[in-house]
């Protein structure tokens, strides 16, 4: 693989579709005068980029955005319309997705890679990289190993090389009833701390199996069971 760092990114045109119409979007445009995020992966709707490499990098666009980001960039070989499909399928309004239909950009990049072995043709290797007014900053290139590594081109990564001593948000999961008051309570807490979170509607089953427990709401920070309405207003007092 190659590594750009202190280079410019290939200048070349992008077809992109925008409801419904054909748009070309060059990179002058895309990088710019912008401090620009770009994590590239091998293809839309494969298992790592939709579980793993895509929604981290939607759920901390906020926090890259507080540290100068202009815009963070998902960047694979796949033509206009497969890639606004999985825009759509994946909700991931905090990410520019776009279209590298004929690997130009990709293999400017030195990043194009041969993966007829799985029926794909010709796609991109997986890396991230941080891109200050067309320039390449900081790369950040999976090992060349057989598979498809993912190590290094993640969202906390580029993160931390932004702000060494930044902490990336809470995971934070409810299981709510609907009706619930103590869940209100719980969910206003939490929005009022400025702390986003998700909820499952749960069943006696569900909340046995999770926390031995048989009220809603009940709460979990990073893994750990917090516990009620009640437990959580004395966690986010400490916090």
């Amino acid at each position: 693989m190659k590594n750009m760092e202190g280079q410019r990114v290939p200048d070349v045109t992008l077809r992109t579709r925008e409801d419904g119409q054909w748009v070309d979007v060059s990179t002058k445009e895309i990088f710019g005068g912008k401090k620009v995020v770009v994590f590239a992966l091998p293809g839309a709707y494969t298992p790592t980029c939709s579980s793993s490499h895509l929604p981290r990098y939607n759920e901390l666009a906020p926090e890259l955005r507080a540290r100068g980001v202009d815009s963070i960039v998902c960047l694979s070989v796949n033509d206009a319309f497969v890639m606004s499909e999985w825009a759509k399928d994946q909700g991931a309004g905090n990410v520019v997705f776009l279209p590298d239909g004929n690997g130009e950009f990709s293999e400017g990049m030195g990043m194009l890679v041969d993966k007829r072995s799985l029926g794909f043709g010709q796609r991109s290797w997986r890396y991230s990289m941080l891109v200050v007014d067309g320039v390449v900053e900081k790369m950040f290139v999976e090992r060349e190993v057989e598979g498809d590594p993912f190590e290094v081109s993640d969202a906390d990564t580029m993160l931390k090389y932004l702000d060494p001593e930044a902490q990336p948000p809470h995971d934070i999961l409810l299981f709510t009833k609907p009706g619930c008051s103590h869940c209100a309570r719980a969910k206003k807490l939490l929005t009022d701390k400025g702390w986003s979170f998700d909820e499952v509607a749960s069943t006696p089953r569900k909340l046995r199996a999770v926390s031995s427990k048989a009220t809603t709401p009940q709460v979990f920070v990073d893994g750990a069971h917090i516990g009620g309405a009640d437990e959580l207003e004395a966690f986010l007092a400490t916090r």
